[in-house]
């Protein structure tokens, strides 16, 4: 499950979208902010304690250098990670710098799967909607279909391909720690970003928290 969770929600919110071709945005922002939410408090309530637990006095630093990183790939993502695509006109071919800096990103997310079962759930609920608004914004920039297939495909991947190399190699488990810390990093500042943007103008809206909430429990009774 480890391997088809993120696999499947990839592929299953690219295939949705090519059959539906969704129109209605309020839905996509409450599974946003749940995804946010349920991956925010994994990260806490998970994997947080367990790198701390290793007594590394250097692991705020490997946090904080993880939320460095991706702040640095969404300079080429442009915030693909957490639902937030723009841009005009047609695309001829696949935009490289946004599909190498979304590949690193979901590879790296795909490590600590290999200790942290639940964080394979988590992924997955994070990536569908990304599918979803990937694949339309694709579709309307009228990517070719191949080109598209591939980036998607690609995409689905590199989360369980990040878990067999961490599974595979057993020279990372010397660092499993810190490439966790950075993990977190990546998370804190991926989860924290979805949660503050699906408040359009930071307003009280009562199903966002509900949203929220839920994502919140379901975390801590895993």
């Amino acid at each position: 499950m480890n391997y088809i969770l993120p696999l499947f929600s990839v592929l299953l919110g690219y295939i949705l979208t090519l059959f539906l071709k969704p129109k209605d945005k309020t839905n996509l922002k409450l599974l946003l902010a749940f995804s946010g939410s349920f991956l925010l408090s994994l990260t806490v309530m998970h994997l947080l304690p367990e790198v701390y637990l290793s007594k590394n006095p250097k692991i705020g630093l490997f946090i904080m250098l993880g939320i460095l990183f991706q702040i640095i790939l969404e300079f080429f993502s442009k915030g693909a990670e957490h639902g937030h695509v723009h841009g005009h006109g047609k695309i001829s071919q696949i935009p490289w710098l946004l599909f190498i800096s979304l590949c690193i990103h979901a590879f790296l997310e795909g490590f600590p799967v290999s200790h942290q079962n639940e964080l394979a759930l988590g992924i997955a609920i994070h990536h569908f909607p990304i599918a979803i608004i990937l694949t339309t914004f694709f579709l309307n920039a009228n990517l070719n279909k191949i080109a598209l297939s591939i980036f998607m495909v690609t995409f689905a991947i590199m989360t369980p391909l990040g878990t067999l190399i961490s599974n595979s190699l057993p020279i990372l488990n010397d660092y499993f720690v810190e490439i966790t810390a950075v993990v977190i990093g990546i998370l804190f500042h991926i989860s924290s970003t979805i949660i503050f943007e699906s408040s359009e103008g930071h307003k009280f809206n009562i199903t966002k928290i509900s949203m929220i909430v839920f994502g919140i429990v379901l975390a801590y009774f895993l």
